[in-house]
């Protein structure tokens, strides 16, 4: 047969204009295509092509970033009957570990329709696949992050067991801990600390590391921590340039929690604290830094902005701790406020402040301690 012979007995479901034509070798297959009708449609010339291992895009032209993206999670997701979908062998149209996607229903992986007043939502259609690297951070709106038809390959996080090579436009990058996906445009996407641990661990380029962590923090799309944690985790805090642009990462959270701390302070009317001051005893050593303090109820207020290594991080809450104690044994109450309550819940924070300073006037009197500019 040729590759314009037609399909028969029974033809594919015609796709709508601007909705993604990929299918699996299985999901032909269940359509009445045998892998000979297949391998045959795809030869050079023909009106299909072969876009990864079992993955078959049903036009001749170039794929969209939609369908390179969808072509991907095909490829890497696992199949309900427990086997993936045929990339584990690298085989090729009808490979003999074929099978559909997870919770994909026998057909053109479509975009489903919205659904009625009666029915259930759909599955979700990638078991074990989340995109992840730059095309997650693409996903997720980073100006610094390069468009999707400009990725050469796009990343996608599978369990570390799972017999797939990287291929074609598909890297695999194997983790021990899935993590839970966040849902852009029916996309499965790693969350953006891990998307960036994931993107920083193939880049070199030490600007372009630093443009993307810093947009994570001033975009407001994660805490320093959060990424400084994946990045620890991934093993990628002893590269030079890493090292570097956490450094920058900190200042600019730092920054960005105490413009909130400000903001809190004036919109919830609380009465205007010191900023930003070190606490000495008279004649004596000095106590320590606190971000605001309150003389006249000895209430002192500090950001806990810590984003380093594990080690580093241990000896900094150790000092933070020490620190506590000392203060509250001289009878200065001391509220300890993350940047991420500060940016989430800004009013129960003030609350917070508020109900330490009006409990002043029940404690004993603070022993007096000398404010110095920090």
């Amino acid at each position: 047969m040729t590759h314009n012979t037609p399909l028969s007995p029974r033809q594919l479901p015609h796709p709508a204009v601007g909705r993604r034509r990929l299918m699996t070798a299985a999901q032909l297959r269940a359509h009445g295509v045998s892998a000979a009708e297949t391998g045959e449609r795809c030869r050079p010339g023909g009106p299909w092509q072969q876009l990864l291992p079992n993955v078959v895009l049903l036009h001749p032209g170039p794929p969209t970033s939609d369908e390179r993206l969808h072509a991907v999670l095909l490829y890497a997701a696992r199949a309900r009957n427990g086997g993936g979908n045929g990339g584990g062998n690298g085989g090729g149209i009808g490979g003999a570990n074929d099978g559909a996607a997870a919770g994909v229903p026998v057909g053109v992986a479509s975009v489903p329709a919205q659904p009625g007043p009666e029915e259930t939502p759909p599955v979700p259609a990638y078991a074990e696949a989340v995109i992840t690297g730059l095309a997650a951070l693409t996903l997720h709106g980073f100006a610094a992050a390069p468009p999707l038809p400009s990725l050469d390959v796009i990343d996608v996080l599978v369990p570390g067991l799972r017999r797939l090579r990287t291929t074609g436009c598909a890297r695999i990058v194997r983790t021990t801990a899935l993590p839970t996906a966040v849902q852009v445009a029916g996309v499965p996407v790693a969350p953006v600390a891990r998307a960036l641990a994931d993107a920083v661990a193939a880049l070199a380029d030490a600007g372009v590391v630093r443009r993307l962590l810093t947009e994570a923090v001033r975009g407001g799309h994660c805490e320093p921590a959060s990424v400084v944690r994946e990045l620890n985790r991934a093993r990628l805090l002893s590269r030079p340039h890493v090292v570097d642009a956490v450094d920058s990462l900190v200042a600019e959270g730092r920054a960005l929690a105490e413009q909130r701390l400000y903001r809190m302070v004036r919109e919830h009317g609380l009465p205007e604290p010191v900023w930003n001051v070190d606490l000495r005893l008279p004649g004596g050593p000095c106590l320590g830094g606190v971000d605001a303090f309150w003389p006249e109820h000895s209430v002192a207020l500090e950001l806990d902005t810590r984003a380093h290594r594990q080690r580093e991080d241990d000896a900094l809450w150790a000092e933070y701790a020490r620190k506590r104690e000392h203060l509250e044994r001289l009878g200065i109450t001391v509220v300890h406020l993350t940047p991420r309550k500060l940016r989430d819940c800004p009013e129960h924070q003030a609350t917070v402040v508020r109900t330490a300073l009006m409990a002043a006037g029940d404690r004993e009197p603070a022993a007096y301690v000398v404010v110095l500019p920090r």
